[in-house]
């Protein structure tokens, strides 16, 4: 067991300390203010405060886990041991020559999100603005870099500490905008298409294959999903999560009707195979009360309270798009990432508790980051297949060298190999058994 001594307790600091030691690395600890306790503990022992006290570890502390209130952040980025660091503290007695905790807390905060900054289109805090894309830090997950710099430090003083190893583990999440491009879309919907195919440059084509769809004499081209089943009986160490869109049709939510009854089917379906989420609505960042009325619909159907949750869009405001679950009794979120960027806006790839900055206090609600979607690569960095799939590989490495969680979000769209999309059940294919091959080789 560590014994951590700190001059004072604040939310964030017992906060950080939670998340550093007990959720990233598995580590018994306990927190004490008394200078005496601290003395004369014999054991492993870490001091956190301006002044190094006795002999152990040594962090020595900014203010930022000390303060309570949101104040403008603009930590300086340097180089240690080839990795960035934040916060830096200029003092030898130190063991490290920056503040690891409050590095640490700024990415799992998103303290940035809280200060004033630009949107996109879509209301959401880009990766361009961010300080790690700017820094150049976006693909590391420099928090549980920082922890692992941590353990390293704690055995060099206590070589007999007792820490757990931390291992890599894959989930592989799966949004369903769409289940159907042609199929159970309804009378209105059907004829808006078949007009929308008169105008294209193959319109034969294009309502031929519409009509042979929907009297169901091929395939729907989005209905990936015994495909997708199919790759996961292949590899039973991955985890798969489903988030269906229950939405009410809208210019931004095009989903099939939750009353459609082969949706219905297939989504009790899926519930067999895999965990099943919430997709809330684009139109619910606008109008919160209609996640509570889309969880309900989902609850329902597979009868089973709604516990997990990921925005359609990534549309995520801090801190009100985590209060509105919480509110809801959903306490896992899945929306921790960039539509722009593929990397690790939190600084890492495993769960993590949210803490509300403006409330000052950590909730209920497990964060848990996704550090690639196929549409980032697809729509916004315009990457081939194989452009694509050495990025994703890249990521495996860094999570596995972390022991960190590897979430991944595709679409049902994308993998149809159809409008655009072909090559991409390959990446598919192959970047799920690359992660699933380094799960096995644990090191």
């Amino acid at each position: 067991m560590l014994l951590v001594h700190i001059p004072r307790m604040t939310n964030r600091l017992g906060y950080t300390l939670n998340v550093m030691f007990r959720h990233l690395l598995r580590m018994e600890f306990e927190i004490t203010v008394d200078l005496d306790v601290f003395e004369h503990f014999d054991g492993p022992k870490l001091c956190y405060g301006h002044q190094k006290l006795g002999d152990g570890v040594f962090v020595r502390s900014c203010d930022l886990l000390f303060q309570t209130t949101i104040e403008d952040q603009s930590p300086r980025c340097f180089k240690y041991e080839d990795i960035v660091a934040l916060y830096p503290t200029h003092t030898a007695i130190s063991d490290f020559p920056f503040d690891i905790f409050a590095a640490s807390f700024f990415c799992l905060a998103r303290y940035e999100e809280y200060l004033p900054h630009f949107t996109d289109v879509h209301g959401r805090f880009p990766a361009t603005e961010s300080l790690a894309y700017k820094e150049h830090f976006l693909n590391l997950a420099v928090v549980d870099r920082w922890a692992l710099m941590l353990v390293e430090k704690l055995k060099q003083h206590y070589p007999e500490l007792n820490i757990s190893p931390r291992y890599f583990d894959i989930e592989d999440t799966i949004d369903i905008d769409a289940a159907y491009c042609y199929k159970n879309k309804g009378i209105v919907r059907t004829l808006t298409g078949i007009g929308r195919d008169l105008i294209s440059n193959d319109s034969k084509g294009e309502i031929r294959k519409r009509l042979r769809v929907i009297f169901n004499k091929e395939q729907d081209p989005f209905d990936s999903f015994d495909y997708i089943i199919d790759v996961h009986k292949r590899l039973p160490g991955i985890r798969l999560k489903f988030f269906p869109l229950m939405a009410d049709y809208n210019v931004n939510d095009k989903p099939i009707s939750y009353q459609n009854a082969e949706f219905r089917q297939l989504l009790q379906h899926l519930s067999d195979y895999a965990k099943m989420g919430l997709h809330a609505s684009y139109a619910s960042f606008d109008e919160p009360e209609l996640v509570g009325v889309e969880s309900d619909r989902l609850s329902s159907l597979l009868h089973r309270k709604t516990v997990r949750n990921r925005y359609h869009f990534l549309r995520l405001a801090l801190p009100k798009s985590y209060d509105i679950l919480i509110e809801n009794g959903i306490l896992h979120d899945y929306t921790m990432g960039y539509a722009d960027e593929p990397g690790f806006r939190a600084g890492t790839g495993s769960p993590y508790p949210f803490f509300d900055l403006e409330s000052d206090c950590e909730t209920p609600l497990t964060i848990h980051p996704f550090a690639a979607m196929d549409s980032t690569f697809y729509y916004y960095k315009k990457m081939t297949p194989e452009a694509a799939e050495t990025v994703y590989r890249q990521l495996v490495d860094e999570l596995k060298f972390v022991g960190g969680t590897l979430s991944l979000l595709w679409h049902n769209q994308s993998l149809c190999e159809d409008f655009g999309w072909q090559g991409w059940r390959g990446v598919y294919e192959r970047v799920l058994a690359y992660a699933d091959a380094a799960k096995k080789t644990r090191t």
